[in-house]
């Protein structure tokens, strides 16, 4: 199945987030961008692709103890940015520093379950709002711009969620993944 570790708004920030992109996708050439949806907003801390039947256990085991050794942390949707031409993003502000620690211990989890971990780029927190894969760009700076200012009310991230991506199937153009989550664990003593 195909997995990865992530913190998962709230749906209070969700909403509020949903509300502010009412305006930005009115700007000029927003209906060349692919919108994702509101249920798929995520803050992704590792990738897993592809992950055998057998290591779920063990992933499980390290997943909840990697859950265990960082406390809760505050965070809120902050500003946005760009991945080169193709993809706009929502930042993240107040616990960037927990989450990148967070993400790093989801992907040591892994790799020491036997998930073949084997593309690493530097953490940048960011929830995924639009993807542009045409030929011809998108210039993605006036969204960034109209997100600048955003913040979104903060909250306490108390769990790692593992999540599970379920592609497309129907050939519909334009159809999006849907996720699913399929465990948490609370972080530090929140479970207690």
């Amino acid at each position: 199945m195909r997995l990865f570790a992530a913190v998962l708004p709230p749906p209070a920030a969700i909403d509020d987030l949903a509300a502010e992109l009412a305006a930005v996708r009115r700007l000029p050439e927003a209906e060349r961008l692919r919108w994702t949806g509101h249920d798929g907003w995520h803050f992704t801390l590792a990738f897993y692709g592809e992950v055998a039947e057998e290591l779920l256990p063990e992933l499980h085991t390290r997943l909840a103890r990697a859950a265990h050794r960082h406390p809760p942390f505050p965070l809120r949707i902050s500003g946005g940015g760009r991945f080169d031409h193709k993809v706009l993003w929502a930042g993240a502000a107040g616990g960037r520093e927990a989450m990148r620690h967070l993400a790093d211990s989801t992907g040591a989890a892994a790799r020491r379950a036997g998930v073949d971990m084997d593309e690493h780029r530097r953490y940048t927190p960011h929830l995924t709002l639009a993807r542009h894969r045409g030929d011809d760009r998108v210039d993605l700076v006036p969204f960034v711009d109209a997100l600048a200012e955003y913040e979104s009310a903060e909250w306490e991230v108390a769990e790692l969620a593992l999540v599970r991506s379920n592609l497309p199937t129907s050939g519909v153009p334009g159809e999006q993944p849907r996720y699913e989550k399929v465990a948490s664990w609370p972080l530090g003593h929140a479970g207690r």
